[in-house]
């Protein structure tokens, strides 16, 4: 018998705990997709409850069911979809026990679109430790709905919560004076009908969000505009709250735990705040290099040991060679930074978690509005720090144009997880692992390399702001969350996500890199097929392992790869880089953690000798100066070419798809590409 499948919809407020508790009802049993926010277009999870299966959906948090921002949109999409077929037979909508009031208006929206709904209050033990009581059964009576009591971090009422997943929920019931007096009732409906809406109220919000003046005009006697409607709606609707609010909230402060205001005055502070912060980043940034050490050393040397294995186990010939002087080398390349990157996630997680991030958001507000952009864009910024694609996806909670362009046009600066890698190698190639007082110089490397994405940043939006003109600047309105201790459940599933998804989209890349750029290293034109008797005419001395090396460089540089980057060296030279670290740049445009995988197959192909990359990287020798290739000028060189260089494909193709212009995806590509070849000319010229 086939298992009976229920859909069951996930919708409220930011910064409620929605998807901590979807997290809770779907552990690691999730489907993700495209970010908007901090949660996807549509994150679907599974839920078993009395051997059936249930499909979650978790939609983005908003605030109103009107489409002003692009996630709101996506729910307003969901929720007034006339497919019935896709329709969930049940919203699940949540409020927040320490935000109850405002919650409740997102809340009654939904109820009117005469849908099953089910309100569930979240926070519930954090709302008692603040003296804040609500009596949810007379709520319940109040709404007309079944009203239930949870607490995701604690696991209280989820059993409850997933019972009511399969029990029939009737049919919400709407009345029109709860956000209409100025419309015509009858006409109203028949609007609606016509339009084959499946409820009063969608069409109301039809008639407001297409503008459709002449309409309302006809609907009204003339008496109102659809901007009235919509201010008129607000008011009708917090009457409402308010003639029951009373009656099933009760705040005792007598009975309060709370201590989070006493934080905020610290970590808040107009000065203090901002220092605290940068001491938290330098913190994280340190342990990035010093907590992952050992295990980066045992992959790398792991990884060493594979390919070396491999090499005596498997027959000699052309696909052994792939797998140990390609594949094993270019994912090793990246594998070896999954702690460091682990590292990351896990403290970016802590600090969601905590609410902390919520603060961080609303201390950068300031600084944000004179760079032309608002504290909505920290959001979409601080997310760019893990990766450029779901950051600039992000900006879609940004209503204003203009501060949504220049976020977007800017997020790539930020420093993202897959500049780790490179940033990593370079720093402990220059930087000695030393340090001054409780300072370690790699830390402070780290830290200055993401302030320095930071500000580049903040300068490259003040000159967008100059350019781009708008009339309106948006105000933000953040709803502060509490401090909550961690759940080390919700942490180990986001740092899970977060690295097996930079795993798998950046595995497939490394793969596909690897196969086309070992084809190239090893095959090439008459002197690659005639190397051993050109390099034996070369010096008749040349025997042995020094004949071997010299045979494998000259094959190298005279194969269809050593062609492509000879090509491109003229362009690259200035800046202190020679032809193998112009393929690594090209190749690293797939994404940019692909320059180390590329420059671990190009030396594992050029040497026989098994060492880490890292040791391969120190011993080589620019073959045009004669010294080591990645010296002081050139490494800083390139750490200021991947800082501001537009180095990833696929965030071109989101900033197109995000934008829905051309103009501007060629305007963000063309002036990071410039600015990084001038700043690493500069630089290199300076060092060198």
């Amino acid at each position: 018998m086939k298992e009976e499948r229920h859909q069951i919809a996930l919708i409220g407020n930011p910064n409620i705990g929605k998807t901590t508790l979807f997290n809770k009802l779907c552990g690691l049993n999730q489907k993700t997709g495209n970010y908007p926010g901090v949660t996807v277009d549509q994150v679907k999870g599974f839920v078993k409850v009395a051997g059936q299966e249930v499909e979650l959906i978790d939609l983005p948090g908003i605030n109103s069911i009107f489409p002003t921002s692009e996630d709101e949109r996506v729910v307003y999409d969901f929720l007034t979809n006339t497919d019935t077929v896709n329709k969930p037979e049940k919203i699940l909508v949540v409020v927040s026990a320490l935000n109850f009031k405002r919650n409740l208006y997102l809340f009654h929206q939904i109820k009117d679109l005469e849908m099953p709904v089910v309100l569930v209050v979240n926070m519930l033990d954090a709302a008692k430790k603040q003296g804040i009581f609500i009596d949810l059964e007379k709520l319940g009576k109040l709404v007309g709905c079944p009203v239930l009591g949870v607490s995701a971090k604690t696991g209280e009422g989820i059993e409850d919560l997933k019972k009511m997943m399969l029990e029939k929920v009737p049919e919400s019931k709407s009345e029109i004076s709860n956000y209409n007096l100025s419309l015509d009732k009858e006409k109203l409906k028949a609007f609606a009908q016509n339009s084959g809406l499946t409820s009063t109220y969608a069409g109301f919000l039809q008639l407001i969000f297409k503008e459709e003046k002449e309409l309302v005009h006809a609907l009204s006697n003339g008496n109102t505009t659809p901007h009235k409607l919509r201010v008129n709606e607000s008011i009708l609707r917090y009457k409402l709250i308010n003639s029951y609010f009373t009656e099933v909230y009760r705040e005792d402060k007598t009975k309060a735990s709370d201590f989070s205001t006493r934080l905020d005055r610290i970590l808040m502070h107009p000065i203090w705040g901002y220092a605290i912060f940068l001491g938290i980043m330098f913190l994280v940034f340190q342990a990035i290099f010093t907590l992952a050490a050992f295990p980066m050393d045992w992959i790398d040397e792991g990884t060493t040991a594979i390919g070396s294995f491999l090499k005596d186990l498997l027959p000699e010939g052309y696909l052994s060679d792939l797998v140990t002087e390609g594949l094993i080398p270019g994912i090793g390349g990246v594998v070896i930074f999954i702690p460091q990157i682990s590292i990351l996630f896990f403290f970016f997680a802590i600090l969601e978690e905590t609410g902390y991030m919520t603060r961080i958001v609303f201390l950068m507000d300031r600084i944000m509005q004179r760079f032309g952009m608002s504290g909505k864009s920290v959001v979409p910024l601080i997310s760019g720090m893990a990766c450029a694609i779901p950051s600039i996806m992000a900006t879609r909670t940004i209503e204003n144009r203009k501060e949504r362009l220049i976020t977007i046009l800017v997020a790539p600066l930020l420093t993202c997880s897959a500049r780790i890698p490179v940033y990593v190698i370079l720093i402990a190639l220059i930087v000695p692992n030393t340090y001054i007082g409780p300072f370690g110089l790699q830390g402070l490397a780290m830290l200055g390399m993401y302030l320095l994405g930071i500000v580049s940043a903040l300068l490259s939006a003040w000159v967008f702001k100059m350019i781009l003109k708008s009339k309106h600047k948006s105000n933000l309105i953040l709803e502060m969350p509490r401090y909550l201790v961690p759940s080390m459940r919700n942490i180990g599933i986001s740092v899970w996500k977060s690295v097996s998804s930079f795993v798998t989209n950046a595995g497939k890349i490394i793969v596909a890199t690897s196969i086309i750029l070992f084809v190239l290293a090893t095959n090439g034109g008459d002197k690659f097929e005639n190397a051993e008797t050109l390099v034996a005419a070369q010096d008749v001395k040349l025997v042995g392992d020094a004949f071997d090396s010299e045979l494998a460089h000259f094959k190298l540089e005279n194969s269809y790869l050593g062609w492509i980057g000879k090509k491109i060296e003229p362009v690259i030279k200035p800046l202190g880089y020679d032809w193998k670290i112009g393929i690594a740049l090209i190749s690293s445009l797939a994404a940019r953690e692909v320059f180390i995988s590329t420059m671990a197959i190009i030396y594992n192909i050029d040497s026989e000798e098994p060492l880490t990359i890292k040791e391969k990287m120190q011993r080589e020798v620019n073959a045009n100066t004669g010294m080591a290739t990645f010296s002081l000028a050139t490494s800083v060189s390139l750490l200021m070419f991947y800082a501001f260089a537009l180095q990833c494909f696929s965030t071109v193709a989101v900033t197109y798809k995000e934008t829905k212009s051309l103009k501007w995806t060629v305007v963000q590509f063309s002036y990071m590409s410039v600015f990084a070849y001038l700043v690493s000319l500069i630089v290199y010229q300076l060092l060198a």
